[in-house]
């Protein structure tokens, strides 16, 4: 062991008398045979069939709900599922949730006939009710950048503008947020200026669309219904239990997103924050929030059943972790902090957790962590000041710090970390818009800065930019208004290429790791398709969950063209977004940050499709 301090726990009974290895959390009931054929159609009050509507399953005393999506004709048809009895519902926006119970046992078929919804607001996805505020006049655009810039940071827009209140209500919720950091809690620094400078405009602004009289906003640009490919896959939603630090009644919220006309989970009791799919097919997930019972645990995906693996921590709370990756030996890497933030690492095969903690006088793992690992083995992650390389083979730690880190204004802060082919590190500093890379070969640092957006420019006045310019510190959950905010990246393992999530920018930008070369790549709506973390598949094509939208997007460089997919969950808040690809196809596994589930996305051709079909037939 060089330069790490290293902690080894081999068995289970050697985890449980060294860190109290906490037990399952619940453990969802034996799943019988998959002998049932659960199909229908779905038609509106017309009685013309619906494509692309959200149709989901869950057993009684189950802890996972499968979904699936019409087609053209409005038909569904479940892969096959354990015989029992299930609750079915069928969601589609601007309708009212339909439900049914059902006793699916061989072939069962259950139709639905939707109705229209008159008060749609609370059950629409953040993008839709971003798009519907309006923006047309100068003074309206400059309004719409704060609310999806500044008032997004810490929950989706559909959280917030569910809710109405007069323009004295709005003001009290601006004095307030301005005050708060991302969990709702008062924070010990000035107030938040980008909001403070308009709040009176502002208040005044959302009053009027969501006040007590008639509403300026205008949806008429709902989008579309997943069609095609998009309407072909299957989710798998793994409930997790409520955080029992949270201080609520009972173990269950009230919402968690699974009914749209509930509108967006408020998040409380919420403790999911990254997760993968592991080559068994079994998904694990990171924990960052205050809490005893785990730092990380692993989902049984046949069963639902929970196992949490709890690392002793500061203030006897088990250790927080946050990023999280699988390398190509099959090993979970994640960051902890155990009372310096370090790595750890747990082999699915024999549950054996090792945590390496940096040497002192290194800087520790932290913040806003992203765990990524390069072409040659080793494993980056972020640091408070750049970002630190770890050899598992020599567990050795290389530090690189960004070049830029303090500005007349404030400091930068790393936020996503990501490692390329070459065996270089790459980090976003979210709040001064600079992308920072580390070089083992020469062990130095380098950075570049990206542009301002010239459109958010143009819409300020010289009074404006004066304010912001002196009085706005740097802040990745309160930018400027023509920030592109890089948030978390991705690699292409296979390619020189560096995909950064532009969060404010509503973009990808992707970037030459020889040359440092970018490119502009939009998301189909800038204004309301804001991304939060790329991951890049074996085939080259860049994932990104855009939180706000309940929609997880890829993107695909041979022919530039962008595909959707629908969440069933509103207001899930997915944080993150991986792809496990083995022999048995491709695994999207999604984090809900806000309605604490974590789901799992596979895909069905064409000829799965109609396979399907014949078997409900």
């Amino acid at each position: 062991m060089k330069n790490s301090h290293r902690l080894n726990f081999v068995s289970h009974a050697a985890l449980s008398a060294a860190m109290s290895f906490a037990a399952a959390s619940f453990a969802a009931p034996a799943a019988l045979a998959a002998d049932a054929i659960l199909s229908g159609v779905v038609k509106d009050a017309s009685g013309a069939p619906m494509g692309g509507v959200t149709v989901s399953a869950k057993a009684e005393g189950s802890t996972f709900t499968t979904s699936v999506y019409t087609d053209e004709q409005g038909a569904y048809f479940f892969p096959a599922l354990p015989a029992g009895k299930y609750r079915v519902r069928a969601q589609a926006a601007t309708f009212e949730t339909a439900t049914s119970g059902v006793a699916a046992d061989g072939k069962a078929k259950q139709d639905f006939a939707m109705k229209p919804l008159k008060d749609f607001v609370r059950q629409l996805p953040g993008d839709m009710l971003l798009a519907a505020m309006p923006s047309e006049t100068p003074e309206d655009a400059r309004m719409h950048r704060v609310l999806r810039t500044n008032c997004t940071a810490c929950h989706s827009a559909s959280y917030v503008l569910q809710h109405k209140f007069d323009e004295e209500g709005w003001n009290k919720i601006l004095g307030w947020m301005k005050q708060v950091n991302v969990y709702g809690i008062k924070a010990e620094r000035p107030a938040t200026a980008a909001i403070e400078y308009v709040q009176k405009d502002f208040a005044a602004y959302l009053a009027r669309a969501r006040g007590p009289g008639e509403t300026s906003m205008k949806f008429d640009k709902m989008r579309p219904r997943p069609s095609g490919e998009a309407a072909r896959v299957v989710f798998k939603e793994y409930d997790v239990p409520v955080n029992p630090e949270a201080g609520l009644p009972d173990k269950t919220t009230t919402n968690d997103g699974s009914d749209w006309m509930l509108g967006t989970p408020s998040g409380i009791g919420s403790t999911v924050h990254d997760s993968w799919v592991d080559r068994d097919g079994n998904a694990w997930f990171t924990s960052n929030v205050p809490q005893h019972v785990s730092s990380i645990a692993r989902i049984d995906t046949k069963t639902g059943a929970i196992k949490n693996f709890r690392l002793p921590g500061p203030g006897g709370f088990s250790a927080p972790t946050h990023g999280m990756t699988i390398d190509p030996k099959g090993m979970v890497w994640f960051n902890v902090n155990t009372g310096k933030g370090g790595l750890g690492r747990i082999d699915p095969k024999t549950e054996k957790i090792d945590v390496f903690t940096p040497p002192e006088g290194m800087m520790p793992t932290g913040g806003a962590t992203t765990v990524d690992y390069d072409g040659k083995g080793r494993i980056w992650s972020s640091a408070p000041e750049g970002a630190l390389m770890f050899d598992p083979v020599a567990e050795k730690y290389s530090e690189f710090k960004s070049p830029t880190f303090k500005t007349p204004n404030g400091n930068g802060v790393t936020y996503g970390t990501a490692a390329d082919r070459d065996g270089k590190g790459w980090w976003a500093q979210m709040a001064i818009d600079t992308i920072g890379s580390g070089d083992p070969s020469t062990g130095k640092s380098s950075e570049l800065k990206l542009l301002p957006i010239k459109s958010e420019l143009d819409l300020l006045t010289p009074a404006d930019r004066a304010f912001y310019d002196k009085a706005v510190a740097p802040d990745f959950n309160s930018p400027v208004p023509w920030q592109q905010g890089p948030r978390r990246m991705g690699t292409d393992k296979n390619a020189d290429i560096l995909y950064v999530a532009a969060s404010w920018g509503g973009h990808l930008v992707k970037i030459n790791t020889k040359t440092n070369e970018s490119t502009i790549i939009p998301l189909p709506n800038t204004k309301t398709n804001l991304p939060y973390h790329v991951h890049v598949d074996g085939k080259g094509a860049a994932w990104t969950n855009m939180w706000m939208t309940d929609q997880v997007a890829r993107y695909n460089p041979a022919d530039n063209k962008w595909t959707l997919f629908d969440m069933p969950t509103r207001g899930g808040e997915a944080r993150y977004v991986s792809v496990m690809e083995t022999d048995k196809g491709a695994q999207v596994a999604l984090p809900y940050f806000r309605a604490n589930k974590v789901a799992v996305m596979s895909f069905r051709s064409e000829a799965d499709l109609q396979a399907a079909k014949a078997a409900a037939q």
